[in-house]
């Protein structure tokens, strides 16, 4: 498999397309995605700005073909919006003047147009992205899709940025990358996971308990349960994530507890080198594909599947995909005892780990 490089223009390709803005404002999982289409368009462009929000910085900074991150809370995207103001307004407008082009990407339930009136504003002479709706004169070039047909989000955005004349390099394959190299963890986490050989790669089983949204969570005690399940099944168990209470509990006194203590390219590292991550739909299910790592996904049904799946690696989905919060976009579960992840027990959670790791 061909690894896309970290910066320049595609073999044989001129940088004729100038600055270039590729934006995606919401989250860490949904900016990695958008790594296949940044790539594409780092085959004409001098220069890739990305534009992300706040929860997205870190993971656009480790995406290949990316020169500079602006980060700006978007008021229409944000689960927690900041009041529209003209000085935010104008703060981004200022910020984003020196760009002669943007893609705009988005998900199903998200508009695009916002954005593009405040970059015309910019003096941005061509923007693309998708629209359902009548873009006037925000958009020069306007993707329709037919958002009742379910595609891999890498592949939505991929598609906007091939519809602005982007393709990817021969040999790009299409998968979910990050820079190399990865910061060396061994030095922070060497006394946890051991050494030698017994510490490579494969070495352990990383399970991830926290989620962006309640509806998207596995019970705290099942993840505890499953780790020591793991543990007593053969496999070191490390986990991870920022909530230090949350992954104390799971730990316990069997795995080891990195909680708090990575920034998001040392989770890369650490993810990189195990042999299984266990976690939600959550930005790290999608880092976990951008490094090559397999993934059991604890997947509430809330946002579907197709769409948000770990992308182009091995993965063993659980969850109940039908149950009647299905496309419900909630963020806290509008059904009575979480049945789409709360029948997910401990013992399938061993038997996919075990699935993956054979």
């Amino acid at each position: 498999m061909t690894g896309p490089a970290d910066r320049g223009p595609g073999p044989g390709r001129a940088p004729d397309r100038g600055r270039v803005l590729v934006a995606r404002l919401d989250d860490a999982g949904d900016v990695l995605l958008a790594g296949p289409a940044v790539r594409a368009v780092r085959t004409r462009a001098a220069e890739v700005v990305f534009l992300a929000g706040p929860n997205g910085r870190a993971a656009a900074e480790l995406l290949p073909g990316v020169d500079r991150v602006e980060t700006w809370h978007a008021p229409w995207i944000d689960h927690t919006p900041p009041p529209v103001t003209r000085d935010q307004a104008e703060d981004l407008i200022g910020r984003v003047g020196d760009v002669d082009e943007a893609v705009l990407l988005t998900s199903f339930h998200q508009s695009a147009l916002p954005l593009a009136l405040l970059l015309r504003l910019a003096g941005v002479a061509r923007i693309t992205a998708i629209s359902n709706d009548y873009p006037g004169a925000l958009l020069d070039v306007r993707h329709v899709v037919d958002e009742s047909v379910d595609v891999p989000e890498a592949e939505r955005m991929l598609a906007v940025a091939q519809a602005a004349g982007f393709t990817l390099p021969p040999g790009d394959d299409g998968v979910l990358a990050v820079r190399r190299p990865l910061p060396d963890i061994r030095p922070e986490t060497g006394h946890l996971l051991g050494a030698g050989a017994d510490a490579g790669e494969g070495a352990y089983v990383v399970v991830h308990p926290g989620t962006s949204a309640p509806a998207r969570t596995w019970p705290a005690e099942r993840h505890r349960q499953a780790v020591r399940e793991l543990a007593e099944d053969g496999h070191r168990v490390v986990v991870t994530g920022t909530e230090r209470d949350l992954t104390a509990y799971v730990a316990d006194d069997v795995a080891a507890d990195l909680g708090g203590v990575t920034t998001f390219a040392e989770l890369a590292a650490v993810i990189e080198r195990a042999g299984v991550l266990v976690a939600g739909n959550t930005g790290p299910a999608h880092l976990a594909a951008a490094v090559g790592t397999p993934v059991v996904s604890l997947f509430a049904p809330v946002v579907p599947l197709v769409r948000w799946a770990p992308y182009g690696v091995p993965s063993v989905v659980l969850g109940d995909q039908h149950a009647p919060c299905r496309g419900s976009r909630a963020r806290v579960c509008p059904v009575p005892g979480h049945p789409c992840l709360s029948q997910v027990t401990s013992e399938q959670v061993v038997k996919a780990v075990r699935e993956l790791t054979q």
